[in-house]
């Protein structure tokens, strides 16, 4: 049982829709210079820290960008929309929706706060994707498994509930509440020599699912988020993207089915952490009364600081120590989440014995 929520609307400059309770980006002039832009751009690959990082930068909400956020006792849930192309080339995310579920408590390994956790994912897992039914879900575990930060995709496909193939032998009574159930771990480029959405692709032309999922791990522009946050996305994904490697799209456009996209993030862009710290100082500047830097100094200052790092350490990721753990634990969150949003016959006694 999900406890009382409260809903808090993020509203800077912005106007907001009293009926939904969803608040909408300010007008701002947003600089369509591309010197000036590369200031704006990060890699990450979380639509809500692309928001918070130019709003913070500019001072105004991104505009045609519409968000919400609740509170429940373990978690902060936040939905972002991104509605028109200026706001997808701002934020550098294609329009859609995204959502955000923040919680320290990921890491706790409490089977309580884990089920609650899983419950929050399915509920919210369903807004996105509300399913007949009789649909029948292919899942796809994205990732290479032999790399312990990009193995959640195969990992949660090793707890997932599959039932396509024993659905036709499942008792009418339970049919209802019991998807037709498929997954794939495709593997990597590097491994296979196939485009991971040239495999899914062919796959679906098979068994012409009502919906793809895709689990990956994504990167993050922040320490504090690694294993502690969720998103979820109606938009699809490009594998690698987040730590430069961009491949074939996976999404509607691409395969002919609605595709959600879930991840959490495992590592973050060594240059990140250096710009993070740069901007803690500059920070530190201003409140000790210092005089600011403008945009122009800024920038320069970032791109001395991307020769610094140059050749060796513009590509460096870095993951927890404690990442094999982290993604054991997490895999069995998503998986518990899935198997509770695509199977609603199941109790979670039932789930959580699966997943032991």
């Amino acid at each position: 049982m999900l406890h009382e929520r409260r809903r808090i609307l993020r509203m800077k400059r912005g106007s907001s829709d009293s009926a939904s309770g969803i608040s909408r980006g300010s007008e701002y002039s947003y600089p369509k210079d591309d010197i000036i832009w590369q200031s704006y751009s990060v890699r990450t690959d979380l639509a809500l820290e692309a928001r918070d990082l130019i709003s913070r930068r500019t001072g105004a909400e991104v505009p045609e960008v519409m968000s919400e956020t609740e509170e429940t006792r373990y978690a902060s849930i936040t939905r972002v929309r991104v509605m028109t192309p200026e706001a997808e080339r701002i934020l550098g995310k294609a329009r859609g929706n995204y959502t955000t579920i923040d919680s320290k408590h990921l890491r706790s390994k409490s089977k309580e706060i884990e089920e609650e956790l899983a419950q929050i994912f399915a509920r919210e897992f369903l807004r996105l994707a509300p399913l007949p039914q009789n649909a029948t879900v292919l899942v796809a575990g994205l990732g290479n498994w032999q790399a312990t930060p990009d193995a959640l995709g195969p990992r949660t496909i090793e707890y997932l509930t599959v039932t396509r193939h024993l659905h036709n032998l499942v008792p009418q009574e339970l049919k209802g509440g019991m998807r037709a159930v498929c997954a794939i771990s495709p593997g990597v480029l590097g491994l296979t020599g196939i485009e991971t959405g040239e495999i899914i692709r062919g796959v679906v032309g098979n068994v012409r699912p009502d919906l793809v999922v895709v689990v990956d791990a994504l990167a993050s522009m922040s320490t504090q988020r690694l294993g502690s946050t969720i998103q979820m996305g109606d938009t699809g994904i490009s594998p690698g993207s987040g730590v430069g490697n961009r491949r074939m799209g996976i999404n509607r456009e691409s395969l002919g089915v609605p595709v959600i996209a879930i991840g959490v993030p495992t590592v973050v862009n060594a240059e990140t952490i250096a710009m993070d710290a740069m901007d803690f100082i500059e920070g530190q500047s201003r409140t000790a009364g210092l005089a600011p830097q403008d945009a122009q100094q800024a920038n320069i200052r970032r791109g001395h600081l991307k020769q610094i790092l140059s050749p060796y350490f513009g590509e460096l990721v870095v993951t927890p120590k404690e990442v094999d753990d982290l993604v054991e634990d997490l895999a069995e969150i998503l998986a518990a989440g899935l198997n509770a949003a695509l199977h609603p016959s199941i109790d979670w006694d039932k789930i959580l014995t699966y997943l032991s």
